[in-house]
């Protein structure tokens, strides 16, 4: 496949600290090394690439840098022999889009070790619509469900419902037979989560107003998005032997709490990072998304088709909190 002489890219630069995104022209020479060089044809906004782009987190490790922490496309040379010209492939996390080139850009040249073949029955797009949201939603019920998390113990209440990890986490959940609970602090959403598979839309007063270690007892497990004082709540009012999955920060990273959930009714708090995952469970998962995992209402979760142009307006857009859902970035026209 002939590797295009230029292509375009949001690329951010850092001058004299003031971060700044635009759109320019590229060769393959200026991207960072890899062994696999992708002609990409879809990427995903997600709240990270939000941070990076408008230079509100520290989430870039290096600049100038292409953004983006995901990417789907099809091979265009590979020095690796894992991959071939013409494979459909997609790279999600592993310091893509943070130290390393990522997916806002036509052309993406990646180390070997972080590319994953395109599972069978996966569109470059649907994989996009998933990317790192969709992977860390799959990652998090794969978590509870090897820590013995079963439908019949519960309902899962999800926080943060409304954002990429939530939405997709409500349709998975949904589809595997749980009762689910979404949360938000978005009134309007309500119509949305339950497209989408919620059997209930509450939202954070009950966590917040009590602050006691130990409540009444309400549901069987929870993927939590939001952290702070949110994750303290929901440790406190879990089910004996239910789970946590503690994915996301949005409240704050501190959660003050005591060691009674743990020792008196046997809640669990499991991490899950899905930037850093191993290989092995990777694929894992993502085997899981195109078999018992599969996600029944992937079109709901689609905010919108954007492109390169619009990615700094849709960052702009998230870090306010006035969208549900996922945008997917075309890069193939």
């Amino acid at each position: 496949m002939e590797i295009e002489n230029t292509f375009r890219a949001c690329r951010v630069a850092n001058d004299s600290g003031e971060v700044t995104a635009s759109v320019v022209d590229m060769n393959l020479e200026q991207l960072c090394h890899g062994e696999v060089v992708i002609r990409v044809h879809y990427s995903s906004v997600n709240y990270k690439d939000a941070l990076a782009v408008t230079g509100r987190g520290k989430i870039l490790r290096r600049f100038p840098l292409n953004a983006g922490i995901d990417l789907s496309g099809v091979v265009m040379s590979s020095t690796d022999t894992r991959f071939n010209e013409g494979d459909e492939v997609l790279v999600t996390g592993c310091g893509l889009g943070e130290s390393h080139d990522g997916g806002f850009s036509g052309v993406a040249r990646v180390p070997a070790d972080w590319v994953v073949p395109l599972p069978r029955g996966l569109s470059l797009f649907d994989a996009m619509v998933l990317g790192t949201a969709g992977f860390t939603a799959a990652l998090a019920i794969d978590r509870l469900e090897q820590n013995g998390q079963q439908a019949g113990q519960g309902a899962v209440v999800v926080t943060g419902a409304s954002g990429g990890v939530g939405s997709v986490a409500l349709d998975l959940l949904s589809a595997r037979g749980y009762e689910v609970i979404a949360m938000t602090r978005k009134p309007g959403a309500t119509d949305y989560l339950e497209r989408l598979g919620a059997d209930r839309v509450i939202n954070y007063d009950s966590l917040l107003e009590d602050s006691r270690p130990l409540r009444s007892a309400q549901w069987g497990a929870a993927i939590d998005n939001v952290g702070g004082p949110v994750l303290a709540g929901l440790m406190s009012t879990t089910q004996p032997w239910g789970n946590i999955a503690s994915i996301g920060m949005a409240a704050g990273i501190q959660c003050d709490t005591t060691v009674m959930p743990f020792i008196l009714r046997g809640v669990s708090v499991l991490g899950v990072s899905s930037a850093n995952c191993p290989m092995h469970r990777r694929l894992h998962v993502w085997q899981r998304l195109v078999s018992d995992l599969r996600p029944s209402r992937l079109p709901a979760i689609v905010a919108a088709e954007v492109t390169l142009d619009d990615i700094p307006a849709v960052c702009e857009q998230m870090l306010q909190g006035e969208h549900h859902g996922r945008f997917v970035v075309k890069l193939v026209i």
